[in-house]
C-alpha cells in the first residue's frame, strides 16, 4: 500500500511551483493568484472497486466523482466554475460511458459547474478509473487552507458521520459548499478540509499542517443510523467539513448544517490526543491509499 503522505511531502521538493502558486500541493485545492481572484485548482478521482462497485449505475459513479470535487472547492470556502473529465474503461459500453458523463452533467448543472473539456482512452482490463479537475475561484486571499489553525482555536465537524459507504449515501453525498462559503466569508474558520479518508486522519493531517496537535473527543460528533464508533471515526466517504476556529460557536446560519465542537488545538506538531492530553489509542486513523 501507498504511503500516500509521504510521496506528497515529496512531491513538494520535485514541483515547487512559482510565484502565483499561493498555495500548491497538499492542500484540497491548489490556490493560484489569478486576475486579482484566488483561482482554485484540484482534481480527484472514482474508480471501480474503491470508490463505486462493478454493480452501481454509471449515472450515479460520474455524479458522485463532480460531488466529490465540488466537496474540493467547499473545503477551501470556494465557488465551483469549470471542469475537465477524463474516463478510461475496459469492457463497457458506448452507453456506459454516456450515462456516466450525464451523472456527471446532472450534478455539474446543480452546482453551476461547466464540463469544457477531457480525454477518453481505454484500459488494459476490466474497470473504470475516471478523473475530474476542477476549477473555482475565491476572493483574492480569501482561499482557507489546512494550515491556518493556532493553539486555541477550536475544532469542529459539520453534519453526521459513519456508515457511508455501506449505507449507499457515498453516492449521493452533499457537499458543504455552502457552509464552507459562509466560513470563508465571515472569517470565522482559520483552517479547514473535508472528510474524505475518516474523521480521524483528516482531522490529523490538519494538526500536521498547521504544526498544532489536537486534543479530541470523537465520540460527541453525531453519527448517521448504523454508524457505530469507534469504526465510523475512520470510515471516510463523509465529505463533511472539517474546520478549527477562534471562535466559540454553536451554529452557523439557520439554513446551513449543524456543527459540532469535538476538540481544541494545543501546542504539539500533529499529534492526535484525547483529553487528558494523553496520546489518543486508535486501530486505525482512516483509509490509507
Amino acid at each position: 500500500m501507498l504511503d500516500e503522505l509521504k510521496i506528497v511531502r515529496q512531491l513538494g521538493t520535485i514541483f515547487p511551483g512559482g510565484s502565483d502558486v499561493l498555495t500548491g500541493i497538499g492542500d484540497d485545492c491548489a490556490v493560484v493568484r489569478c486576475d486579482g481572484k484566488s483561482l482554485l485548482v484540484a482534481a480527484d478521482q472514482v474508480i471501480e472497486k474503491i470508490h463505486f462497485t462493478p454493480e452501481t449505475p454509471p449515472e450515479k459513479a460520474g455524479k458522485k466523482l463532480l460531488l466529490r470535487n465540488v466537496s474540493d472547492i467547499a473545503a477551501m470556502g470556494g465557488t465551483p466554475r469549470w471542469a475537465i473529465l477524463t474516463l478510461a474503461v475496459n469492457g463497457r459500453d458506448e452507453n456506459y460511458i454516456l450515462d456516466f458523463c450525464r451523472g456527471v452533467a446532472e450534478a455539474a448543472k446543480r452546482f453551476g459547474v461547466e464540463i469544457i473539456g477531457g480525454d477518453t482512452a481505454s484500459l488494459p482490463e476490466t474497470g473504470v478509473v475516471a478523473t475530474l479537475t476542477i476549477l473555482g475561484e475565491a476572493p483574492a486571499g480569501g482561499a482557507v487552507t489546512r494550515d491556518g489553525a493556532r493553539a486555541g482555536d477550536y475544532l469542529y465537524v459539520t453534519g453526521k458521520i459513519g456508515n457511508s459507504f455501506l449505507s449507499g449515501r457515498h453516492l449521493d453525498i452533499e457537499p458543504r459548499l455552502k457552509e464552507g462559503q459562509f466560513l470563508a466569508e465571515k472569517h470565522l474558520a482559520s483552517a479547514m478540509l473535508d472528510v474524505s479518508d475518516g474523521l480521524l486522519l483528516d482531522a490529523a493531517r490538519l494538526a500536521a499542517a498547521s504544526h498544532v496537535a489536537l486534543q479530541i473527543e470523537p465520540e460527541k460528533v453525531p453519527l448517521f443510523s448504523g454508524a457505530r464508533p469507534p469504526e465510523a471515526w475512520s470510515e471516510g466517504e463523509d465529505y463533511e467539513l472539517i474546520f478549527t476556529s477562534p471562535e466559540k460557536l454553536t451554529a452557523l446560519d439557520d439554513t446551513l448544517a449543524p456543527i459540532c465542537c469535538w476538540g481544541r488545538c494545543v501546542p504539539g506538531n500533529g499529534e492526535l490526543l484525547n483529553k487528558e492530553g494523553k496520546p489518543f489509542q486508535s486501530e486505525r486513523l482512516g483509509y490509507e491509499h
